[in-house]
This record gives C-alpha cells, sequence and structure tokens, in this order.
C-alpha cells in the first residue's frame, strides 16, 4: 500500500513539471544603467595654465608644451606641414626688418619696447587659445616662428615729446600674422594656419587744433 502511493506520487509529481502553465521561479532583472551623457567635442582647447603667469594674450613659456605630439605628428604628416610652413617661413619678421645701428638713430614721440619673439601659445582673431608651432625639431630641421612687436608704455597718455598745447594721446597700434597651429583635436590633419592679432607699434594721436596770427 506505500509502494503503491508512493508511485502514485511520483506520477503527480512529473505531471505537474509537465504542465505548460507551470511558472518558472522569478528571476528580477538586472538593475538599468543609462548610457553615458553624450561630450561634444570642445570648440577648442582650454585656457592653458601659462596665462595665468602672464597678462598678454600669448605665451612665451609653456611648461605644457607638448614638443612630443607636435614632433610626432610633424613627422608623420611631413609632406603636408612643409608646404604649410613654407607658405609662413618668408613672413619671418627677424629678417625682414631692417633695425637701426645704435639707438640715437631712433626717434620715438611714445615710449614702447620692442622685442622679437617666438610664442607658444597665443589667442587668435577669435579670442581662442592656440598651440604655435615653435622650436620644434623635425627631419634635421627646425621649426621656428619668429615675429616682431611693440607695446606702448604709455598707452592712452599724452605723447611725452609734444607740446601741452596740443591735444596727444599714445595709442597701441596692432597687426595680424598668421601661424602655423597644433590642434590635437583633428586627428586626420592637426595642423593649420590661423591668424593672430599682435602689437606692432605705437604711435601719436594728435587732436584737433587751430593757429592763431
Amino acid at each position: 500500500m506505500a509502494a503503491r502511493f508512493a508511485v502514485i506520487m511520483a506520477l503527480v509529481a512529473v505531471a505537474a513539471g509537465s504542465n505548460p502553465y507551470h511558472r518558472p521561479p522569478y528571476t528580477p532583472a538586472p538593475a538599468y544603467h543609462p548610457a553615458p551623457a553624450y561630450k561634444p567635442r570642445p570648440h577648442g582647447p582650454p585656457v592653458p595654465a601659462c596665462a595665468a603667469n602672464t597678462t598678454k594674450p600669448w605665451c612665451l613659456e609653456d611648461s605644457e608644451y607638448p614638443t612630443y605630439e607636435i614632433k610626432h605628428a610633424a613627422e608623420y604628416h611631413y609632406q603636408k606641414l612643409v608646404s604649410l610652413y613654407a607658405d609662413i617661413a618668408d613672413l619671418n619678421t627677424a629678417l625682414s626688418v631692417e633695425r637701426p645701428e645704435t639707438l640715437e638713430e631712433e626717434t620715438y614721440l611714445c615710449p614702447s619696447e620692442t622685442a622679437y619673439v617666438r610664442p607658444l601659445r597665443a589667442q587668435n582673431t577669435d579670442g581662442k587659445w592656440r598651440i604655435i608651432v615653435n622650436n620644434v625639431d623635425v627631419h634635421y630641421e627646425t621649426l621656428t616662428q619668429t615675429t616682431r612687436i611693440e607695446e606702448c608704455l604709455t598707452s592712452g597718455e599724452a605723447c611725452p615729446l609734444v607740446p601741452h598745447c596740443y591735444e596727444s594721446k599714445c595709442l597701441q597700434k596692432s597687426a595680424y600674422h598668421r601661424f602655423l597651429v597644433y590642434d590635437a583635436y583633428d586627428q586626420y590633419f592637426p595642423f593649420a594656419i590661423e591668424s593672430f592679432k599682435l602689437p606692432a607699434s605705437c604711435a601719436c594721436f594728435l587732436g584737433a587744433y587751430t593757429i592763431d596770427h
């Protein structure tokens, strides 16, 4: 009798296991993790650390200057880069501007300071900081870009050599320069030529006046 009951219970268990309406054990779905937010490509590099050490829109020293990255990209794109560099190489103002032999030959109405510089970073005409290719050795050639700048020391003040009876003012004048720049965000060709506005001369502005006889 006991053996017969055991057989019946076994058959019932088998029948229950083959029931198409039998629900399997509930397994909770994995937690939902949203995809990371889309980050668009930045319009330009952020303000460099070297900008904190100067009030000018350019840096002559830069501890974060990517020399290795520029050199590697320049060697990879050498043929195309050479054509760009040749376009701006003749604009080297260190060689094109004739300077007097002595300071006595120069006469300025406004005090100014002149220098020949090789900027490593600068703000372009759109106000964005760019990396300028300078002092980079590529295929036994050193790529440099030198420019002449002249800054007024008393911009906005009266011209010191003009009589006080005349209205005068020292004005900073600027010029546009073209530099070869490196863009680390461009994976196809990370070099381009962009325009930069730099101080070029210091002029003396004279206001309107009449001569009384």
